[in-house]
Formats: C-alpha cells, sequence, structure tokens
C-alpha cells in the first residue's frame, strides 16, 4: 500500500486550523465569561456556567460538523467506503497470479539440462535473498499485506523440495527484515553473510545433504527512487568491516563483494548450481559464463502474493518454461547509450522558477537528454552490430525476446503476402522435443535504411503470439499479420509525417531479436507519405509536428555513418545552463497567468440550467451526441469547480445531472483502497506479465483486477503503467512492462480490455516520457527528438488507445521540453485526442503544487481533473468567471462523465443517488446531541428557577433579619 504522505497530512490539517481557531476563540470568550461571574449570586453562577458547559460542548459540535461537511468531507467520504472481495475471488486470483509465474519465469541456461531436477530431491539454497526476496516493488504498485505471500523457499517446498533449513536458519540469523526502499527512504544495503560467517560445518553439511545448490540473488526497485548508478553515494551499510561490498563507481546492478565471494564459495564446493536472479531490473550477468558449476540460470522478476508457486514447479518440471526476457542482458551498463544521461542533473540559470519536491523540499527545474533517441533498448544492439559498432557476443548476455524451454520447437515462415494494405503470413510451430510447453512467434521488421536519412533501427518489434500447450510432436499454426503502414518512420526533419520509404523491408520470424529462424522480403515500390491527405488508417487525424520545442538542440544518436557521432551524442551534459531560446517558453506558477489565456471570442456556456436530464440519459451515446450540451448546462460552476479540483481517489458528485460519485484506486499490482485499507491480492510484477509474451494471460489479469475492483464498488484503477525501460537503472521498472513500445502497448492493452469487462476504467500511465525516477517532480525538462517520442516513448499509450480503448489516462510528473505534461495541450489534445480519438478524461499524477501544478493552465490545455482529495493552493481554478475557463471546466467535466457514465458506475442500481453512510449517521448523531441539548437546557432552566426562587427566599429571610 501506499506510505502516508507527512506533508499530505499537514496540508490537510492546514485546512481545519481557521475552524480549529474559531472554535478556541469561542471557546476563551465562553470561559471568560464563566469566570466573570463567580463574583454574582449562585443562581446566576449555575445559569452562565451551565450555559457556558453547553457552549463548549456545541461549539465543539458545531466545528467538527464544519470540518467533516467541509474540508475533511471527501477523506471521510473515502475512508467510510464499502466493499470487500470474497474469498471465492480472491482464490481465483492467486491461482491466476501463480499461472503468469509459470508462463514468465525466464530460462536463461541450461547446460547438460540439469533442469528440471527430481520433485523429490534435496536442495541447498544459498543466498540472503532466498529467505527475504522480492515479490514486487515499493510505491503505488506495492502490495497489500492483508493477503498470505507464498515465500520461494515455500514455493519450493510445495513442489516437493527438501530444502536444508540449517542454510535458511542462517540467513535468517543475520537478518531477518529487508532493508527499506521506499519513496520516502532508500536503504540500499544487499545483508549478504561475509565469506568466513560461513562455517566448515554448514558448507560440510549442506555438501552431506545434496550435491545440487541454488544461489538466490535479488534487487528491489521503487518509486520515487532510481538504483543507484554509484553505491558510494547512498546509503548503503557493508557486510564487511574489511572491504566495501561496492568500490567507488560501482553500481547497484553487479555482484557486490560479499555476493561475489558467496558465488565463489558454492561453486567451489557443488558442480551442480542454478542460479536464481530475482528482480525486474536487468542486471549485469555475464558472471555466468565465468562459472561452469553454473549449468542452469533462471530469471524471476517480483513474483506477487503467490508467483513462487511457479518458480518450485519449474524446477521440478511440473510447469515447461516458456517465457521470453522483456529486457536485454547487457554485459557491461555504464557502456550503454543512456548511461551518462539518467539521473540527477540540476540547471544552473533556473533559480528564479522555484519550486518544491514531493518531500516539500525547495527546488529549481532539472533536465534529462535522451540522446538515444529512437535506438532504445535492443534497437540499439542490433542495429549498432549491423553497422559493426559493438561486437554483439560481448557486448550482449540475453537478448530482447530469449527464453528457453525443456523441449525443442521448429518454427516455419509460410510465404508473405501483400493485400490491402495488409501484410500476412502463416508460422506453423512443430514441438520437436519429448515435452509438452509452450513457444512464442515473435515477428521483426528491418525497413531499408538510407545514410543521413530518416533514422532507422535494423530489427523492431511488430506482432508476436503464444501458441497453446503443444504435445511432443505435435502443431499449431499462428496467423500473422498486420498493416503496412505500421512500418512506417516517422520523419520529423522532412516531411513532418509518418513515411514509408521505398525499398525492401525484411519480414523475419525470430527466436529473439537477434536469431532469425526465417526472412522473406516485401518490395514497397515508392515512397508513401501519411499527412493530411492520407493520415494512417488508425489515424483521426494525420500525426503532424507536435513536439520541435522538445528537441533542446542537443546531439541526438545517429545511425549516419555507422554511429560516428556515438561518443559525442551519448557522453554526459556539457552543460547545465537552458539555452534563452528555451527558457523564454518555460512555465511554472511563478509566471503562469489564466487570464493571459483566455481567449476574448469565447462566449461564456448556460450554467444551473434545469433542463430535467440526468447522467445515466447519456450512457450508451456517442461522445459527440447533441444531447450532450443541454445536459451540461445543467452544471453549476461550483459543482464544475470541484469534479475538476477533487479527483483523487474519487470523482465528485454532482446534484444537477445526477452524477454518482465514483472510486477510484492504486495500483498496477493489484486493486488497493489507502483510504478503507482493502485491497486485493498482489500479482507479479509488469516485467513478469510482459515475459509471459501471452495477451491472453494479460487480459486474464485485467478481467481479474476489474473483478475484484467491482466488487469492491471501486470504478477506476490507477494503472496500467506503460513507460519504457530506458535504463536498466530506473526505480519503477518493475511496474513498467518492458523497452520495447510493441510488447509494452499489446500486453496494457489487453489488461485494458480485461478490466473493461467489469466496468472498470483503467488510467493508463504515466502520459508521457516519465522513464526516471529521479526528479521527476522538480520540474524535470525530458528532452527528445520527435521521432522517437512518437516511435518509441509514445507507441504503448497509442496501442493502448487504439487498441485497447482505454478511456482514462494518467499525466506525468515530468515536463516535456519547457511545458509540464499534465498541461501540455498538443501532447493531450493534439496527439491524444485528435490524432488518436481518444475519448475519455486525463487526472494529473498525484498532485502536490510542487510550483508548476495548477489547475487553471491543466483544464486550458486537457487535462481534466487533479489527483487530490483535498484542498490545496492550486487544485481549484483561480478563474472561475472567464468563458474560457468556464468553458474549460465544462470540457473538463464532459470528458470524466462519458467515462463515468459508461462504466459499472452506471451498471444496474451502482448509480444510487443519496447521502452517504457516514453523512446519515452524522445527522443521526447531531439529531440525537440536538434533542439531548433541548432536554438539558429544560434542565438547566428548572434547576436554575429553583435555586432563583430559593436565593429569593433567602435573601428576603435577610432583609427580614435587618429590619
Amino acid at each position: 500500500m501506499l506510505q502516508v504522505n507527512m506533508d499530505d497530512v499537514l496540508k490537510v490539517v492546514k485546512l481545519c486550523v481557521p475552524y480549529l481557531i474559531g472554535m478556541a476563540v469561542a471557546a476563551v470568550i465562553i470561559i471568560a465569561a464563566m469566570v466573570a461571574v463567580r463574583k454574582k449570586k449562585r443562581a446566576v453562577k449555575y445559569l452562565v456556567r451551565r450555559q457556558g458547559i453547553m457552549a463548549l460542548v456545541l461549539v465543539l459540535v458545531i466545528t467538527v460538523n464544519l470540518i467533516c461537511w467541509g474540508p475533511m468531507s471527501n477523506l471521510i467520504s473515502l475512508a467510510t467506503g464499502s466493499g470487500r472481495i470474497s474469498e471465492e475471488t480472491s482464490n481465483e486470483a492467486a491461482e491466476l497470479c501463480a499461472e503468469i509465474a509459470e508462463e514468465g519465469i525466464v530460462l536463461l541456461k541450461n547446460d547438460d539440462n540439469l533442469l528440471p531436477l527430481k520433485k523429490d530431491s534435496k536442495l541447498n539454497v544459498f543466498g540472503w535473498a532466498s529467505t527475504n526476496p522480492c515479490y514486487g516493488g515499493t510505491g503505488s504498485g506495492s502490495l497489500s499485506q492483508a493477503y498470505e505471500t507464498v515465500t520461494l523457499l515455500q514455493g519450493l517446498e510445495h513442489s516437493g523440495f527438501q530444502l536444508n533449513t540449517k542454510l535458511s536458519d542462517f540467513y535468517t540469523a543475520y537478518r531477518a527484515d529487508r532493508p527499506k526502499v521506499e519513496m520516502w527512504e532508500q536503504d540500499w544495503t544487499l545483508p549478504e553473510p561475509a565469506k568466513d560467517s560461513y562455517s566448515s560445518d554448514l558448507i560440510n553439511d549442506a555438501k552431506a545433504f545434496s550435491d545440487t545448490a541454488m544461489i538466490v540473488i535479488s534487487r528491489v526497485g521503487g518509486e520515487g527512487a532510481d538504483l543507484p548508478t554509484d553505491v558510494s553515494k547512498v546509503n548503503y551499510t557493508d557486510n564487511s568491516t574489511e572491504y566495501n561490498d561496492f568500490k567507488e563507481g560501482d553500481h547497484y546492478l553487479k555482484l557486490s563483494q560479499t555476493e561475489k565471494d558467496m558465488v565463489d564459495l558454492v561453486c567451489s564446493n557443488f558442480d551442480n548450481v542454478v542460479f536464481v536472479y530475482n528482480g525486474a531490473n536487468a542486471m549485469e550477468l555475464g558472471f555466468l559464463k565465468e562459472y561452469s558449476q553454473i549449468k542452469s540460470a533462471i530469471w524471476c522478476p517480483g513474483t506477487g502474493q503467490s508467483g513462487f508457486e511457479g518458480l518450485g514447479k519449474i524446477i521440478s518440471g511440473e510447469v515447461n518454461p516458456s517465457a521470453k526476457t522483456s529486457d536485454t542482458f547487457l554485459a557491461d551498463l555504464t557502456k550503454t547509450p543512456t548511461f551518462h544521461n539518467f539521473g540527477d542533473f540540476a540547471y544552473s540559470n533556473m533559480d528564479e522558477f522555484p519550486g518544491k519536491s514531493l518531500l516539500g523540499i525547495p527546488t529549481t527545474p532539472h533536465f534529462v537528454n535522451y540522446v538515444d533517441s529512437i535506438y532504445v533498448g535492443y534497437r540499439f544492439y542490433e542495429t549498432a552490430a549491423e553497422e559493426g559498432l559493438i561486437d554483439y557476443d560481448k557486448t550482449v548476455v540475453y537478448p530482447f525476446g530469449y527464453g528457453l524451454s525443456y523441449t525443442t520447437f521448429k518454427q516455419e515462415m509460410g510465404p508473405v503476402s501483400e493485400q490491402d494494405g495488409k501484410i500476412s503470413f502463416d508460422v506453423t510451430v512443430t514441438n520437436t522435443g519429448n515435452t509438452a510447453g509452450k513457444d512464442v512467434v515473435e515477428v521483426y521488421y528491418n525497413p531499408p535504411y538510407y545514410n543521413g536519412g530518416i533514422e532507422k533501427a535494423s530489427a523492431n518489434l511488430i506482432a508476436f503470439d503464444k501458441t497453446e500447450k503443444l504435445e511432443p510432436g505435435a502443431s499449431e499454426t499462428i496467423p500473422v499479420s498486420f498493416d503496412l503502414q505500421d512500418m512506417a518512420s516517422y520523419d520529423a526533419d522532412g516531411k513532418g509525417a509518418y513515411v514509408l520509404e521505398a525499398g525492401d523491408y525484411g519480414i523475419s520470424v525470430r527466436s529473439d531479436s537477434h536469431t532469425i529462424i526465417g526472412e522473406q522480403t516485401v518490395h514497397v515500390s515508392e515512397e508513401v507519405v501519411y499527412d493530411s491527405s492520407n493520415p494512417r488508417t488508425t489515424d483521426h487525424t494525420a500525426a503532424t509536428n507536435q513536439f520541435e520545442q522538445a528537441n533542446g538542440g542537443i546531439t541526438y544518436l545517429s545511425r549516419a555513418n555507422g554511429f560516428s557521432n556515438y561518443e559525442e551524442a551519448t557522453k554526459a551534459p556539457a552543460t547545465d545552463v537552458m539555452p534563452e531560446k528555451y527558457k523564454k517558453t518555460f512555465i511554472n506558477n511563478i509566471n503562469y497567468n489564466p487570464e493571459d489565456y483566455n481567449n476574448p471570442s469565447d462566449v461564456m456556456p448556460k450554467t444551473g440550467a434545469k433542463n430535467g436530464l440526468s447522467l445515466a440519459d447519456m450512457r450508451g451515446l456517442d461522445y459527440d451526441d447533441p444531447k450532450w450540451e443541454p445536459l451540461l448546462d445543467q452544471l453549476t460552476v461550483k459543482e464544475m469547480d470541484k469534479m475538476v479540483a477533487l479527483g483523487g481517489y474519487q470523482t465528485p458528485a454532482a446534484k444537477s445531472v445526477k452524477k454518482v460519485g465514483t472510486v477510484d484506486c492504486d495500483g498496477p499490482a493489484s486493486i488497493n483502497n489507502n483510504f478503507t485499507r482493502t485491497g486485493s491480492i498482489g500479482f507479479p510484477s509488469a516485467v513478469m506479465i510482459a515475459c509471459t509474451w501471452n495477451q491472453d494471460m494479460a487480459e486474464a489479469f485485467g478481467e481479474s483486477i476489474g473483478k475484484m475492483a467491482d466488487e469492491m464498488k471501486v470504478s477506476g484503477w490507477y494503472a496500467p503503467a506503460m513507460n519504457l525501460h530506458r535504463s536498466a537503472f530506473a526505480g519503477r521498472n518493475f511496474e513498467y512492462f518492458s523497452e520495447d513500445g510493441v510488447l509494452s502497448g499489446r500486453m496494457s492493452s489487453s489488461a485494458v480490455k480485461g478490466a473493461e469487462h467489469y466496468g472498470v476504467y483503467a488510467y493508463i500511465k504515466h502520459f508521457a516520457l516519465n522513464d526516471q525516477e529521479t526528479n521527476r517532480e522538480r520540474m524535470l525538462c525530458t528532452w527528445a527528438d520527435e521521432q522517437a517520442i512518437r516511435e518509441i516513448y509514445l507507441k504503448p499509450f497509442e496501442i493502448a488507445v487504439k487498441e485497447g480503448k482505454a478511456k482514462a489516462v494518467m499525466s506525468a510528473f515530468n515536463y516535456i521540453g519547457t511545458v509540464y505534461a499534465g498541461a501540455y495541450d498538443n501532447l493531450l489534445n493534439k496527439v491524444l485526442r485528435d490524432e488518436w480519438g481518444f475519448r475519455g478524461f486525463v487526472i494529473t499524477d498525484y498532485f502536490g503544487g510542487f510550483g508548476y501544478q495548477n489547475a487553471d493552465q491543466e483544464i486550458r490545455n486537457g487535462n481534466d481533473t487533479m489527483l487530490v482529495a483535498y484542498d490545496n493552493e492550486t487544485n481549484h481554478p483561480k478563474d472561475t468567471t472567464s468563458a474560457t475557463s468556464v468553458l474549460a471546466m465544462r470540457q473538463a467535466c464532459k470528458n470524466m462523465m462519458y467515462t463515468i457514465v459508461n462504466s459499472r458506475a452506471y451498471e444496474g442500481d451502482n448509480a444510487k443517488e443519496g447521502l452517504l453512510n457516514w453523512q446519515i449517521a452524522a445527522i443521526v448523531i447531531d439529531l440525537v446531541l440536538a434533542a439531548g441539548f433541548v432536554a438539558l437546557q429544560f434542565r438547566i432552566i428548572n434547576v436554575y428557577r429553583r435555586k432563583r426562587q430559593l436565593q429569593e427566599g433567602e435573601d428576603a429571610v435577610l432583609t427580614e433579619r435587618k429590619e
């Protein structure tokens, strides 16, 4: 679940301060009055003090009511929500979680067919991570603690293996808990016992127990922090006082010295070793070739709450592995095109644009240069090898799309045909081995490249599919088809459009991005330009240049002359000064004034009309149906303002159109209500889902989330996340699918469709170019060329919108060039809505203000609502009177209501109106208290009268005596 943000807590407290001050002032006045009557007669003192006590209680009750029905109303509504996941549904989800792991755990190496091991055999499991493995990541993608988690060792035991408990006891005694890597703090320590901690008795007992050993190494990432590229600069505690686990300059995705020592120790004592890497970030695994004893290797990304059951079944052979890598594994991560342009870069000339970070720390704008252009992941390594820039075998340890099986397959590519702009052929897959299993068909294209022309990679995934389980000797024919236009490249510097250049296009079936099984050629006789006169068939309007300002004037990697500019393009930034040309266009809350962006020709729309329509009447109607206009006329400015401002984990109700309030929840690996603390089981990380290469599995995942959300009475799901693994060090890679946009897009699209089966709208996120955590909310200016933006970073979102029919989007924290992504008209309107045809609404990522988020700018540029559940400085539009602002609010509300009315929120009896349970309870309590006050008031008055009469009698007696 998400950790509590103390900044949020302080902001909410701040909202309550005026009410508390008013209560304190009233209390002081009342107490002063009670003190002032201390010399008065007993009856008067009684009356004033009793009334004073009543007044104090009344002030308290009124203050509590004002706070509850005012600034705390939304939070209380969220915290008192109902809805629980049934045991049956949870069990189904747990079974699916294990099935995803069965198809998503990658067999990387299997010399001498060491695996599978006999089911009832004994096994020594080495490595501290074996007792505290990685299940997922931290932040919004973290797992609920409400469900039992299957550990790595339990997964092995459940598959029949007898484990050496002396080893697991040894590791648990060394350290039982995993160091915290969270949004607010990171301890990167890897608690691996030093080599001399292993006694000779422990090793001898292990050798006597079994001749087979397993080594487990893990790495954990999370939201808010990237993995260290230099461990010496972060919070890390060495496992020995005699040496450093990591030398200065060493990064986190290589073995530490203690881990190396442990691997040496195991391999010097065991000839049959299985290595398991448990983590989502592609680690340096070149060392596996150095140890002949390590005969088998497995990549096991975060498994979720029951996924280690799948690991046990694969080790035992009950399940035949069928996964393929979703990323490229490299021998040296410091030699990637991104290494020197990923991380912490602050501008030195932007002090006049202050902001503050998620932790409330004052900050100024930062930047990151996407110098690698379109050459991300395997696209670079395959192309660089073809151009002779690298030695592929020395550079790449395991290619993208690579994975082994316990059986063998033969894939035969049928003849390629082209008809009506569509490429089609069949691939026949035959199981030629002795074990039943599944195989993946991967289809790539290699476009014609002309030196110095449009940038093109020599390998580009364009289609894929997975077979059913094939028995030995059985075959399955997989039909493959894709549009010819899908091989077009974006010509930003020339035509300003997608262009399919003339020439020969190699269409290949591969076992991974590097290994060609069969290839044929499709010849394009003449150039095709997909401009306004000939848009791609999937575009509503033709794509044209929209991101020229994001170029930044930096040098981008080019294939020209065999990547001759590689050294220049990929070196660290030469300057930390933003050029004046771009500085003039930079916008944050310091220099944004909504009045400067008002259109004098805009006409104020109607508000508060009485047209007798309700939102339910719009269900199933087209987005452009004229009936929407009279409905929107009914909205009041106050209602529109609330819907725009308070979109965090909800969409507010609107009485004028009978719109019900809805609930939205985190996160990518599950569905978690952070207010009621109700959540689902945690599924495997998105990386593992991508490694299945099974779109049906991804759809089943989304469907399971949708079913659980429906039972929780939740309508929106903040997922799937589909930014790319531009760098292996990105902390949030565990919740993003892959380095490839097509694989990411197809898997996320399937998940979106799955959730939609239960009427749950999925917020595809983070739109866009939010591919690192460092400085993500510190006005991070992301510089990239338009071709890379379109072909690489927008690709998964484009697929999710066009194929998955996504109806909700979460924008990103970062800037694209000098414009905040959550207020970028070119991105959110011209591309998302106009080009792709998106119909739905856009929400910000967490709305903390940060010095650059403001509702006025966002609603004017296509971002409809703010992800915050309470009032803060900038989530409400400051301008609620101009026609431009009111029209923008109206459009934002239409976008939201279009999605919501076509969701589960308006299915069956879900759209019931009326007071919430806590509101009913509050009213009942107030009525009871009111009745109590009235009764007490009568009693006080009666007692006062008796006391006054008694006092008057006593006074009369004293008067008579004096006389």
